[in-house]
């Protein structure tokens, strides 16, 4: 992360902000491009600070999203994964057609809390049928699981690095404050303003 550091005070690291910059329009034009042509994006934040931003910004731009836990082998372990969805679509179709107010009060009372729990986990990625073209990484550090099965499967990423992070991980690491969630939504804006716009020239010129 040494490149990345500008200056150092009080013992706080202060990142080069023309990096910064340089790294971010790397990565719009990355999201863009792949929007351009109809690609999925998976935005992944699980922290506290990140978990607001990340599903207004995924929302916003039309991607798959994990905000809560991830679940280990979400993407390594897929079948499993597609299974559980699944089983989360059965659920959600037997509320919507009050097939649950049928049952017995105690298994469906055990359905809805498995279907909660299906909806703060998977709910995300309810639409998701395959493996995400890019995957945008808030906190590589606290989200090492997931860049770690993006590498195993080769899917391109973007992650919001800080000074604890190794830049050489991802495709593109963007230094930031990844503690501020000033700094995660004004990194996170741009990402979607450049999805949105790419998906627009993707439905102009299909």
């Amino acid at each position: 992360m040494v490149p990345y550091i500008s200056a150092k005070r009080k013992g706080i690291h202060i990142t080069n902000l023309t990096r910064i910059a340089r790294f971010l329009s790397e990565a719009c034009d990355l999201v863009f491009d792949a929007a351009s042509r109809g690609k999925q994006f998976l935005i992944v934040g699980t922290k506290n600070k990140a978990t607001d931003s990340v599903a207004w910004a995924a929302i916003r731009s039309r991607c798959h999203y994990v905000n809560k836990k991830w679940l280990g082998g979400m993407l390594t372990n897929w079948s499993t994964t597609e299974t559980r969805l699944h089983k989360f679509r059965d659920l959600r179709m037997e509320q919507k057609t009050g097939r649950l107010n049928h049952l017995p009060k105690r298994d469906a009372a055990m359905l809805k809390r498995q279907l909660s729990r299906l909806q703060t986990y998977l709910g995300g990625i309810k639409y998701m049928t395959r493996f995400p073209d890019i995957v945008i990484i808030v906190d590589q550090h606290e989200e090492y699981t997931v860049l770690r099965e993006c590498i195993t499967l080769g899917i391109p990423t973007i992650c919001l690095i800080d000074t604890n992070c190794d830049p050489d991980l991802a495709h593109i690491s963007i230094p930031a404050n990844d503690d501020a969630i000033s700094s995660i939504r004004l990194i996170l804006n741009k990402l979607v303003f450049a999805i949105c716009e790419g998906r627009s020239s993707y439905i102009r010129n299909p």
